[in-house]
């Protein structure tokens, strides 16, 4: 199967490659001995960490205090 550079250096990859890859939209590139490596990867949605914080009982004032006490604006 072929993949073609095009001058935007964007590639459309092969449905057969990508089959069973459903839903996946970002993938990892990374160079390996003169190949291109393609990872697929699902990055969290800004809904699933709010959820998750919320499960853990950390709320936006929490997070900003913590960030201004990184940032040592106490």
């Amino acid at each position: 199967m072929l993949a073609k550079l095009t001058s935007k250096n964007q590639l459309t990859l092969p449905k057969k490659v990508i089959s069973g890859l459903e839903g996946t939209e970002y993938f990892d590139v990374s160079r390996e001995n003169g190949r291109i490596v393609l990872t697929p990867v699902r990055l969290a949605r800004a809904d699933s960490v709010r959820s998750k914080l919320a499960e853990m009982g950390i709320s936006e004032a929490d997070i900003s205090d913590a960030i201004s006490w990184a940032r040592h604006d106490r």
